[in-house]
């Protein structure tokens, strides 16, 4: 595990509204729109997510692990969406991820070894943990916004094309 977790996922956390800001700034509608294939996300679709995970889970798992409470599930497919996925998205998340940040300033190293139930799952969870996790899934809807806006240019490079063979979106069966 990375010992410092705490510098190292606020680091992703603080960079990542930034990086939705930008894109939804300089990338024309229609492409953020875009999925790559059918039934998948569209990098609107991602940063939909990313605002429903940072109100509604978040928060209350940091919470939960402080308190050492258990902590429900989530299901991102549940179509109970509250917000269409819209360039505005980003200022929400933007707004919401400081008011997470100001949380996240309350832990601190020895709050990394509490651990909270994850009810649906069954098994204890630790802060480190659920911080590793949230960094990475933050990076992961990230990319995978990214990977989406790629679609359109890798189909287009002719030649050069064999160079993003991994960036192509495929179509699940």
């Amino acid at each position: 595990m990375t010992t410092n977790i705490l510098e190292w996922s606020r680091s992703i956390f603080v960079t990542t509204p930034i990086r939705w800001l930008n894109l939804v700034d300089s990338v024309p509608v229609e492409l953020l729109s875009m999925p790559p294939a059918p039934n998948e996300w569209s990098a609107l679709k991602c940063l939909q997510h990313l605002v429903e995970v940072e109100r509604e889970v978040f928060p209350i798992r940091m919470k939960a692990l402080l308190t050492g409470q258990s902590f429900s599930g989530f299901e991102p497919d549940s179509g109970d969406m509250k917000e269409p996925p819209t360039i505005a998205l980003a200022s929400v998340f933007d707004n919401l991820r400081k008011e997470n940040l100001i949380l996240l300033d309350q832990v601190t190293k020895a709050d990394l070894d509490r651990q909270a139930l994850h009810a649906e799952a069954g098994i204890m969870v630790s802060m480190a943990t659920f911080l590793h996790q949230s960094a990475a899934h933050d990076l992961m809807h990230t990319v995978q916004a990214e990977r989406a806006l790629m679609q359109p240019f890798i189909k287009g490079c002719g030649l050069w094309q064999d160079n993003y063979s991994d960036h192509v979106a495929k179509i699940r069966s």
